[in-house]
């Protein structure tokens, strides 16, 4: 949705490549556990890099099985800046010191501050009550509800699922063919030409009340 795929911009083409299988096989040695041990253990370390119609490239890499910190890797890189959300939440901008280093705490929170998503002040106080992942599954969900209550188009519809799914099944593909390059299908039959960005969204909480919170046994209810 940063670069509006399937709303303007499109996944056009990707290649797929594994690291050779070590991780499994080491824990099955140091275990001793002799059937766990097998041929077809997949790589470690999948890379795979999508190009877009736009020009940017989007890489995405799937571990599950070496020794690491937890990361979900997430970054975002612009001509005038950057940002990332793990192993720790930093931004870097090329009008700081030519963006060759992260933001201070102080200016960090101005941008933040400044930039604020407008759910977040709507509803980012009752979300962090309530819970779930810090709030975003309470927000999630009360922004689906309120779409399909309000006949609004879902944020993620299913062009999107189709959209995303498939690089699971291309990767395999790629992977088996030398990280061969393949195209990714258009799920919009061209639509996505056409297709309005999403844009920032928000909700209303008079058209969706949320009313009566209450907590019994450390358990919140919304009614």
């Amino acid at each position: 949705q940063c670069m509006n795929i399937n709303r303007g911009n499109q996944f056009d083409y990707m290649v797929s490549m594994s690291s050779q299988e070590a991780a499994f096989s080491e824990f099955a040695r140091q275990h001793k556990r002799q059937d766990l041990l097998r041929d077809n253990y997949r790589g470690d370390m999948n890379t795979s890099i999508i190009k877009t119609t736009k020009g940017q490239t989007v890489m995405v890499q799937h571990d599950v099985s070496t020794p690491r910190p937890y990361s979900r890797i997430h970054m975002l890189q612009g001509s005038r800046g950057m940002l990332r959300k793990y192993p720790r939440e930093e931004y870097a901008l090329i009008s700081e010191k030519d963006g060759h280093n992260w933001l201070n705490e102080d200016a960090k929170k101005a941008l933040e501050e400044k930039f604020k998503h407008p759910l977040i002040k709507t509803m980012g106080d009752i979300a962090k009550k309530v819970g779930g992942h810090g709030g975003m599954d309470f927000m999630m969900d009360y922004r689906l509800i309120y779409s399909l209550k309000n006949g609004l188009p879902l944020d993620q519809d299913v062009y999107d699922a189709a959209s995303w799914s498939s690089i699971f099944p291309l990767s395999i593909e790629s992977v088996s063919k030398r990280s061969a390059s393949l195209d990714v299908p258009d799920f919009t039959r061209g639509n996505w030409k056409t297709n309005k960005a999403l844009g920032i969204v928000d909700v209303n909480p008079a058209k969706l009340r949320l009313h009566d919170i209450k907590q019994a046994d450390g358990q919140l209810t919304v009614h």
